[in-house]
């Protein structure tokens, strides 16, 4: 299914026409959705310290994990003490918010939460409800700015800067809204967020993004590092489940790597068997991946951790936004 409307968002295919009453009424519901939180009718909660949403209006995979690093990275180095919320996407947790830490098991929080534990260094929290998450980051951490992983539509968590993402190759697809395509909101709603960034080719209203990562790292352990480049005298398996997986597959082929794909749906539950083939060639994954296939890993298995890089114009002007915030 997934793979059936990815092409179908992705490729024009006629058949997506069969789904755009479906598109109204679900464009009739964001609407009514959106009104009722600006009429109040809807409850939404404003905690006591400054939230940055970092999200899109697709769905998707266009890079919001390593742009929330890198923020948070950015804030710490500026004196803040920031925390980070997720959804917890996939977690099995039996209560509400969770805690996050980098040895948490992500079967439990969710894949990128532990993902954002382990590279933020910052103090996470994951839960349908977001603003429970930034509350208990608030009380347990002093945490004096909290930034939203994804939840750009999470209207019952106000907000102070809106930061969306956009997919430099896939755009909006056929710009049609769900089912019919892949928007979850209008693409007018870019107009009133604070700063669009483009994960590749941007325009000029748009932020660059630019991601890196020449290194492999094994899962069993992580202290052993080789550089991308010295896995071209060989073939290899390539296993992404991710969003937008052909990302990572062309991240490996600026390389020149030789691998073979195996895609998997987003936020997918590995077995052995998923992780493992009948050959001894090495194994490269994500890192969203990756923490989920650890206690199965063996010699093979590799990740490629992804480091977004922003221009420091983005960053000076985020900071100077943010203490006009904090200022009134």
């Amino acid at each position: 299914m997934s793979r059936f409307f990815d092409s179908m968002w992705y490729g024009q295919r006629p058949i997506a026409l069969l789904f755009v009453p479906l598109s109204w009424l679900f464009g009739l519901v964001v609407k009514l959705r959106l009104l009722f939180y600006k009429k109040g009718w809807a409850k939404s909660t404003r905690v006591a310290v400054p939230v940055i949403v970092v999200g899109n209006v697709t769905v998707g995979g266009t890079g919001k994990t390593p742009v929330v690093i890198w923020i948070a990275e950015l804030l710490k180095a500026a004196g803040y003490s920031p925390g980070v919320i997720s959804r917890g996407y996939g977690g099995i947790a039996s209560s509400w918010p969770q805690q996050v830490r980098a040895d948490s098991d992500s079967r439990v929080v969710g894949d990128e939460a532990k993902v954002l534990a382990r590279r933020t260094d910052c103090p996470v929290a994951v839960g349908p409800n977001r603003a429970d998450s930034a509350q208990a980051l608030i009380d347990h951490h002093q945490c004096d700015i909290i930034i939203s992983d994804d939840g750009l539509q999470h209207y019952a968590l106000q907000r102070d800067i809106e930061i969306a993402l956009v997919d430099g190759e896939r755009r909006y697809g056929n710009g049609f809204l769900l089912p019919a395509g892949p928007l979850r909101e209008p693409v007018e709603r870019l107009k009133s967020v604070d700063f669009v960034i483009c994960n590749g080719l941007a325009n000029s209203d748009e932020y660059p993004l630019k991601v890196e990562g020449e290194e492999a790292v094994k899962l069993l352990d992580e202290s052993e590092r080789l550089k991308l480049d010295s896995f071209r005298s060989e073939s290899c398996h390539g296993i992404a489940g991710l969003g937008n997986p052909s990302r990572f597959f062309s991240h490996l082929k600026k390389y020149r790597l030789t691998v073979e794909p195996h895609i998997f749906p987003d936020h997918f539950k590995y077995t052995e068997k998923d992780i493992n083939f009948n050959d001894d060639k090495h194994i490269l994954m994500t890192e969203k991946d990756a923490v989920k296939c650890t206690h199965m890993a063996k010699e093979k298995h590799w990740y490629v951790p992804i480091k977004a890089q922003m221009t420091q114009k983005f960053g000076l002007t985020l900071l100077s936004l943010i203490k006009e915030k904090i200022n009134g």
